[in-house]
């Protein structure tokens, strides 16, 4: 035992001092093979049970590896019946504290019989329980719930196989080999650990419908795990002789003990009356049928039918006719204290009402080509008034077609088209049922518009008309063909046609405004002259910019200027107005010819005074560096002399100290 499951385990039982052992079942020793058999697991008069037999581990202090078990008041789903075990039967209460690892060393043998049911060849510490009997009817049956350690839930890789073995093998009196009933339900896989196993481990999940539960500390047995309540049943002739044979082992070693728990009264040799006939199998009778159930036994002297345990009154035949709901049961009388019962479940399909059959949409893309999705679950849930909850319904597009439709369908004949609905789980009682489908256009174009809207200007929006409804997504919503705006945003209108289709339009409102003009930034005696105009960003429009009022540009640099003035326009896309403004750009000449012919004849530096640097001063050098003339920005200029001479033709030098603080220095030409 690991030291954690040991202080669990004296945690626990310090606590059941207090609390009790109510919860977790009890087991006891004292009962005989024979009590065991006809008391607890048939307890019928019915029952008739010779050669009984049971064996198990020769424990040194006497304890027994099969017993009688109690569980009433616990969440165990069986009250009592019988335990067998591959360990101490007294290790089998909870809580599930510590691992029962019995059987170890003491030459505790494995059983033939198993071996070959189950194609094994190692089985340890086999508890076997056995008996002969004469079966009334031609069914019997009976139930358990297989319990194991090995059922672990963090196990490592290498634990997924370990498995315990066990068998109910059933022969009848005179045959050679036996029938193992300890199967998966509808299968011939024996129940064992790695067949029937739940998910949430390493460990592959296996038939896991019939797997209950990885047990916590707190259950009513010291197993980590079981199955849920399983079915053993068979086929037998009434009146023959029958062993069976009810043995659990060990598989490899004695490690990880397992149990066998058999439900206290569930061996049953009841009346078979067929199979229950239930909706949730497919097999329910249609409405109005009806069956014809027959209980005939040989030696029988009379017969009683319960309907709802309820006697029903003149019903004294072997056979009767069922033509409504319920659980019927059969009491047959042999003459004794004995009288088997025989039980059948019927249900009836419903008598299904149509609530509608047409279903329409519209015609939810671009290309309005008559065909869209239609959501067949929708449709299911509003075909008829009284569906079932559990009755399923799939589509179909013709009534011989076995392939399904998608829940989300889109119909393959535009505009109008049938679809057969199959009721899939209860056969037999429902042909199909036409659905129709049917796809209404809206076949007007709406095109979105991205409009401008001024400063403090109101815009209105119009829909368009001719549509039965309109819907624009303004708060509160607005119900009309038309609408003002004074505010930019996205505008949406879903109208609707006069076949109730909708179709969105949307208005994108972009507010826009007259420009400000913030700055020009203007780099000029260059050889590249340029400017730059910079909008205020209050601004809020989408602006656009000439030097001459009719040739406009996206860009705000103009370049390759020469000296000069100019006027920039800047116009507001949105056509909310033009805003204008001069600049100039400076140079100075490259060439001047002082030849008195009133044109050209001095060399001066233009519009320093617009740009407020008039008091510039200009100074002109010879090519030796001599100073020959100081003039200001606003002089006329120099005319080429020095001194009352005139100077040669030639390169000449200047320097502009200009009262911003920048300094420009550059050489002309002198031309006679």
């Amino acid at each position: 035992m690991s030291r954690l499951k040991y202080i669990i385990f004296c945690l626990i039982f310090g606590l059941g001092i207090q609390f009790g052992n109510a919860q977790n079942i009890t087991v006891d020793e004292s009962y005989t093979p024979q009590d065991l058999v006809e008391d607890i697991l048939i307890n019928s008069p019915c029952a008739n049970v010779f050669n009984v037999s049971v064996s198990g581990g020769n424990f040194a202090t006497g304890e027994k590896s099969f017993g009688y078990f109690d569980a009433t008041g616990t969440t165990f789903p069986f009250e009592n019946g019988i335990i067998l075990s591959t360990g101490k039967i007294n290790n089998a209460p909870g809580p599930n504290s510590y691992l029962s690892d019995d059987g170890g060393g003491m030459g505790w043998n494995g059983d033939p019989d198993l071996n070959d049911a189950l194609g094994l060849s190692n089985t340890f510490n086999a508890t076997v329980l056995e008996f002969d009997f004469i079966p009334l009817d031609d069914n019997i049956s009976f139930d358990y719930i297989f319990s194991s350690e090995q059922y672990l839930s963090s196990p490592s890789s290498n634990q997924c196989n370990f498995t315990d073995g066990f068998a109910f093998l059933l022969k009848r009196n005179g045959d050679t080999s036996y029938q193992n009933l300890a199967v998966v339900p509808n299968t011939t896989i024996p129940v064992k650990v790695n067949t029937v196993r739940g998910s949430g481990t390493i460990c592959p999940p296996a038939n896991q419908a019939y797997f209950d539960a990885f047990n916590g500390t707190n259950h009513p047995t010291n197993f980590n795990g079981q199955t849920k309540v399983l079915t053993a049943q068979s086929i037998v002739i009434p009146g023959e002789t029958y062993h069976i044979k009810l043995v659990i082992a060990d598989e490899g070693n004695y490690r990880y003990d397992s149990a066998i728990f058999l439900g206290g009264g569930s061996f049953n040799f009841g009346i078979d009356l067929g199979v229950d006939r239930l909706i949730a199998t497919g097999n329910p009778l249609c409405p109005g049928e009806t069956l014809s159930v027959d209980a005939t036994q040989t030696g029988a002297i009379g017969y009683k039918w319960f309907k709802n345990n309820n006697e029903i009154s003149g019903a004294t035949n072997a056979n009767y006719n069922v033509t409504s709901a319920g659980d019927y049961k059969v009491e047959i009388d042999f003459g004794s204290s004995c009288k088997p019962e025989g039980t059948i479940r019927i249900e009836y399909a419903e008598s299904l009402v149509i609530n509608q059959d047409l279903f329409t949409e519209c015609d939810a893309d671009a290309n309005q080509d008559g065909k869209t999705v239609f959501n067949l679950d929708n449709i299911k849930n509003l075909l008829f008034t009284n569906l079932p909850s559990n009755y399923v319904i799939s589509f179909f597009e013709i009534p011989t077609s076995t392939t399904a439709l998608p829940t989300n369908y889109t119909n393959t004949t535009p505009y109008s088209e049938t679809i057969y609905a199959r009721i899939m789980n209860v056969q037999g009682c429902y042909s199909d049922y036409p659905v129709n489908l049917r796809v209404n256009t809206f076949d007007a174009i709406l095109v979105d518009e991205t409009i401008g809207l001024c400063e403090d200007s109101i815009l209105t929006l119009d829909a368009g008309s001719g549509f039965s409804t309109y819907e624009w997504n303004t708060i509160p919503p607005q119900f009309t063909q038309q609408i003002t705006v004074n505010s930019g945003g996205i505008y949406e209108v879903t109208v609707t046609n006069a076949l109730n289709c909708p179709k969105t339009k949307t208005f994108t409102i972009e507010a826009s405004g007259i420009a400000t003009i913030e700055d020009i930034i203007i780099n000029d005696f260059q050889e590249n002259n340029s400017a730059i105009i910079q909008v205020a960003a209050s601004s809020l429009g989408d602006y656009e910019f000439s030097l001459d009022g009719i040739n406009y540009q996206d860009s705000n640099v103009f370049s390759n200027l020469n000296a000069g003035e100019y006027t920039v326009y800047i116009q507001d896309k949105k056509g909310c107005g033009i805003v204008f403004e001069t600049f100039y750009i400076l140079d100075y000449p490259k060439y001047f010819t002082p030849n008195g012919d009133g044109y050209n004849d001095t060399w001066f530096i233009k519009n320093l005074d617009k740009r407020n640097l008039e008091n510039s001063v200009i100074t002109v050098f010879d090519r030796y560096g001599k100073l020959l003339k100081q003039i200001s920005g606003v002089s006329e200029g120099w005319n080429g002399t020095f001194n009352g001479n005139l100077l040669p033709a030639n390169d000449y030098w200047f320097e502009i100290r200009l009262t911003n603080g920048k300094s420009v220095k550059g050489h002309f030409t002198l031309k006679r």
